[in-house]
C-alpha cells in the first residue's frame, strides 16, 4: 500500500467522525471546522505529488513565500492553541469536590419531548450520583425555557432527580437563564437568598467545565466540577467547538 494512502484513510475517517453529528441535526462550528480540516488534509495526501509541486511552484516567488510562511504560521499558532486549550480543558473536567460544603449547580441543556436530551440527561446523572451519596448537599437547576421547549430545563432536571429519589426540598430551581453566564448569575442569586453554600460544583459535560468555570471566576464565584459523560461520536465536535467558544470568551468575553 501507498504510505500517503495511510493518513488519507485516517483523515478520510476523522471527516466522517465529525460528520456523524449531522444526521442527527448537530450542526456547528465544532464539526464544521472538523469537516474542513479533515477534508482538506484527506485531499493534500490523496494527490500529494500536485500538493507539493504547487507548493514548490509557489515557494520560487516572493509573494508565495509570504503567503506559505503566514499560513505555516497560523496553522502552528492554531495547533499550540488547541493542545493548551484542551490541556486545560480536561485538567477542569476532574477537578472534583473535596467536601460537603458546596451547592450543586446543575447547568440547563435541551429538553425534549417534556424530557432530558441525551446531554441533559448524561448531566443529570452525574448531579445524581453525587447527590445520592452526599445527602446534605443541596442543588440548583438552572435553565429557563426555549420556544420549542414544553417546559423549562429547571422544571425538566428537578422533575427528572425528584423521580430518581432526591429529595424535593434539596432541589432549587432557576428557571429564567437563556445561557452559561444568566446560568451562573441567576444560580448565584438563588444561592444568597436561600442561605446554601456559595462555594459550587458544576454540573455540566466534560468539554464546557474550562468556559464554564472562566465564567464562574469572573463572577467571583468558587467552582470545582463534576462532568456528565459525553457521546463518543459527539465529543469530537464539541471539543472542537470549545476551543473556539473558549478564545472568543478571553477575547470578548
Amino acid at each position: 500500500m501507498d504510505t500517503k494512502l495511510i493518513p488519507f484513510i485516517l483523515f478520510l475517517g476523522l471527516f466522517l467522525l465529525f460528520a456523524a453529528p449531522v444526521a442527527t441535526g448537530i450542526i456547528n462550528l465544532g464539526n464544521g471546522a472538523g469537516m474542513a480540516v479533515s477534508a482538506a488534509m484527506a485531499l493534500i495526501f490523496l494527490f500529494w505529488g500536485r500538493f507539493t509541486g504547487a507548493v514548490g511552484r509557489c515557494w520560487e516567488k516572493p509573494l508565495g513565500k509570504i503567503v506559505l510562511s503566514l499560513v505555516g504560521l497560523v496553522a502552528a499558532v492554531s495547533i499550540i492553541l488547541a493542545v493548551v486549550i484542551s490541556i486545560f480543558m480536561i485538567r477542569e473536567s476532574t477537578d472534583l469536590p473535596k467536601d460537603e460544603n458546596t451547592t450543586v449547580v446543575v447547568l440547563g441543556c435541551k429538553v425534549k419531548n417534556g424530557g432530558p436530551s441525551l446531554m441533559l440527561g448524561r448531566r443529570l446523572d452525574a448531579a445524581y450520583g453525587y447527590l445520592s451519596e452526599h445527602e446534605s448537599v443541596c442543588a440548583v437547576v438552572s435553565g429557563g425555557q426555549g420556544s420549542d421547549e414544553s417546559i423549562s430545563e429547571a422544571q425538566c432536571m428537578k422533575d427528572y432527580l425528584v423521580a430518581r429519589g432526591i429529595a424535593p426540598e434539596r432541589i432549587f430551581m432557576e428557571d429564567k437563564s437563556v445561557n452559561t453566564e444568566e446560568n451562573l448569575r441567576f444560580s448565584k442569586k438563588v444561592i444568597n437568598e436561600n442561605g446554601l453554600p456559595e462555594k459550587i460544583t458544576l454540573v455540566t459535560d466534560n468539554f464546557h467545565q474550562l468556559r464554564a468555570e472562566m465564567i464562574a471566576e469572573s463572577q467571583g464565584i468558587e467552582a470545582c466540577n463534576i462532568s456528565g459523560k459525553t457521546s463518543w461520536y459527539l465529543l469530537p465536535t464539541y471539543w472542537v467547538r470549545e476551543w473556539f467558544g473558549v478564545v472568543y470568551y478571553k477575547l470578548f468575553g
